[in-house]
């Protein structure tokens, strides 16, 4: 949590404050916990509590870089994302929008959905293969420039 905090505020004293109000907002809702997986549960507070701070300040987080969340970056316009990734199965696109679009780690996302990180590692490769055959299959992309732009074809 305390990771996911502050790789979206790039700040470690404003992370270690927001991950105080979590813990704080989590001991305040302990009573209305259901008995689900503990990390998802703070993660959601912690993901909250930004939400909250972001709202409070008025203020622009910057986006990290792909390097720091150990993905590749989308190098496409927004629209042309947004509606490749509405044409994936829901289970990848929830995949695809914690992991790029949210910054989840692949570790967080682990605890979220209660499985493995190997498992949601390897769910992610199959959800962007998924994301690369639908944004293929709309004319954008290197699958959709067919073998004559290669002087491969008839």
């Amino acid at each position: 949590m305390c990771g996911f905090l502050l790789r979206r505020t790039r700040d470690p004293h404003l992370a270690e404050d927001l991950a105080q109000e979590t813990f704080i907002k989590a001991t305040r809702a302990l009573l209305g916990w259901r008995g689900e997986n503990p990390g998802a549960w703070l993660l959601a507070i912690a993901r909250n509590v930004l939400i909250d701070h972001v709202r409070r300040t008025r203020r622009e987080l910057p986006l990290p870089d792909p390097e720091e969340l150990a993905v590749p970056a989308f190098d496409v316009s927004a629209v042309e994302v947004r509606e490749a990734l509405d044409r994936v199965p829901e289970q990848h696109r929830r995949l695809l929008t914690l992991v790029y679009l949210e910054g989840f780690s692949l570790v967080e996302v682990a605890a979220m959905t209660g499985r493995t990180t190997a498992a949601v590692k390897t769910a992610i490769w199959r959800a962007r293969a998924a994301f690369a055959d639908s944004y293929g299959a709309d004319g954008h992309g290197a699958d959709s420039y067919g073998a004559d732009s290669y002087g491969d074809g008839a």
